[in-house]
């Protein structure tokens, strides 16, 4: 597909690089000489200088002949400006725009968006995408991620291995034997930074970052098998109001009634307008880097501890307080930089959570083919876990796993047939209408395309 980008920074460099990896043909626009500079000398994609709302710019661009548009700079009026601009004088099909502000995403306003109004086909809010991010964790103790697949039939969870773990330089084949009635698939785990397919002869290792497929009414037995029985946090302490933090918590007070939570924040102004949205949670206004207003907040009968400002520095000393205060407890903390992760271990944080990464993931998806639901991304996007439908034109219909001739970098996870969650067998066969949740290294996309008969756009 031909994909313009409008904005350079983080995120759009990040989506430029992998869907031009991905085969794609892509031109980024910028206003920044620099930014754009900087993806020229690194990328095998087209840059172009300018403001992006201005149609001569978008022409030179490529718009008339572009699939796609997604408007990320730091902007919203400006996204939304860039997608009516496509739409009205380019007619450019697809449109995805970031956009920030909380007045524009309300149900309220809904009828802001269509294509006699404000043409966007979708709106990624990466606040609330986050937010969600954050909740999953909370949902899963034990995991460093939980992501739903399948309407939720199926998660996809990410488990470090540790020393306590019984799995722990087992073969993966003996493992069914130990857990005859578990229902999981691993697929592999990330090791010095590299992710690795394992296979039935293969074993985890100690600090290994596994990723296991299960049915989702088997997560509390799945953690246990991995040596994690850690309990859902009850006390729950937010350190930072901002959109991320409150949208947190307003989830968690609707989703979970025996959850009690804590904000503190340093603003005043927002933390009145905190305290007056939501119904059951405490709001402090203070400094969260302040040992007394952690006191306050009861730091001590904390279980779990979420650095959510928009300071990175701010954010992992906050963790290191909390666990100078109690070292038993969960810390997350929110890091934009991305060498900050190799800090991760010394100061005892259990996870950094990179809002960029999220915010990928959640465009990659609308960026795939029509028949895609959900898309969660590995290292830069190397790999994705991928959920797709098999429809009548699909090859692999009556054809066996084993049959299917699959490279190796593409592994299925687990399938749904008429509600019946399945971790299948290399002698597992197809059928019309299975939803298959599979693995794959970027460069086999197009192979995988291929095999699902996905169409391009939506």
């Amino acid at each position: 597909m031909n994909i313009i980008i409008c904005g350079a920074g983080r995120v759009g460099f990040s989506i430029s690089k992998q869907l031009s990896a991905q085969g794609h043909s892509i031109t980024v626009v910028d206003q920044s000489s620099e930014f754009i500079q900087k993806i020229n000398d690194t990328q095998d994609v087209k840059g172009v200088v300018g403001r992006a709302t201005y149609p001569s710019v978008l022409e030179k661009a490529g718009a008339e002949d572009a699939d796609m548009i997604i408007a990320v700079t730091q902007n919203d009026e400006t996204n939304m400006v860039i997608c009516q601009v496509a739409y009205s004088i380019f007619k450019i099909s697809k449109k995805i725009a970031r956009i920030r502000g909380q007045e524009f995403l309300g149900e309220k306003w809904g009828k802001l968006y269509g294509e006699s109004n404000l043409p966007i086909d979708v709106i990624i809010s990466p606040e609330l995408e986050v937010a969600n991010s954050l909740q999953r964790k909370l949902d899963a103790p034990g995991a460093l991620d939980s992501v739903p697949f399948a309407k939720g039939k199926i998660k996809v969870l990410e488990i470090n291995i540790g020393k306590n773990c019984p799995l722990v330089n087992t073969e993966l084949s003996k493992l069914t034997e130990r857990f005859p009635d578990l229902k999981a698939n691993i697929l592999g785990v990330i090791r010095n930074e590299k992710f690795i397919i394992l296979k039935k002869q293969d074993k985890m290792l100690v600090n290994d970052k596994a990723f296991v497929v299960i049915n989702a009414s088997q997560i509390n037995k799945t953690l246990s098998a991995f040596g994690h029985d850690e309990k859902m946090a009850k006390k729950i302490l937010i350190v930072g109001g901002g959109n991320i933090g409150f949208n947190l918590a307003k989830n968690l007070e609707r989703d979970s009634e025996e959850v009690r939570v804590k904000i503190i924040e340093k603003n005043k102004e927002r933390s009145e307008f905190i305290a007056n949205e939501l119904n059951n949670t405490i709001v402090i206004n203070g400094d969260g880097l302040e040992e007394d207003v952690l006191k306050e907040a009861n730091i001590e009968e904390t279980e779990t501890v979420l650095a959510l400002t928009n300071d990175d520095e701010d954010n992992i000393m906050v963790s290191v307080l909390a666990e100078k205060n109690s070292p038993n407890k969960r810390t997350i903390a929110l890091v934009n930089k991305q060498n900050y992760s190799l800090l991760q271990s010394s100061l005892k944080i259990d996870d950094l959570v990179d809002p960029r990464l999220t915010t990928t993931s959640t465009i990659l998806k609308h960026v795939h083919k029509g028949t895609i639901e959900t898309v969660y991304t590995l290292l830069d996007g190397e790999y994705e876990f991928i959920e797709a439908e098999v429809l009548e034109t699909s090859e692999l219909i009556s054809k066996s796993i084993k049959e299917s001739n699959l490279p190796n970098e593409i592994r299925i996870g687990a399938i749904v047939r008429k509600d019946e969650v399945i971790i299948p067998k290399s002698s597992f066969k197809f059928e019309k209408k299975d939803l298959v949740i599979f693995l794959s290294k970027r460069e086999h996309l197009q192979k995988v395309e291929s095999l699902f008969r996905i169409s391009s756009l939506v």
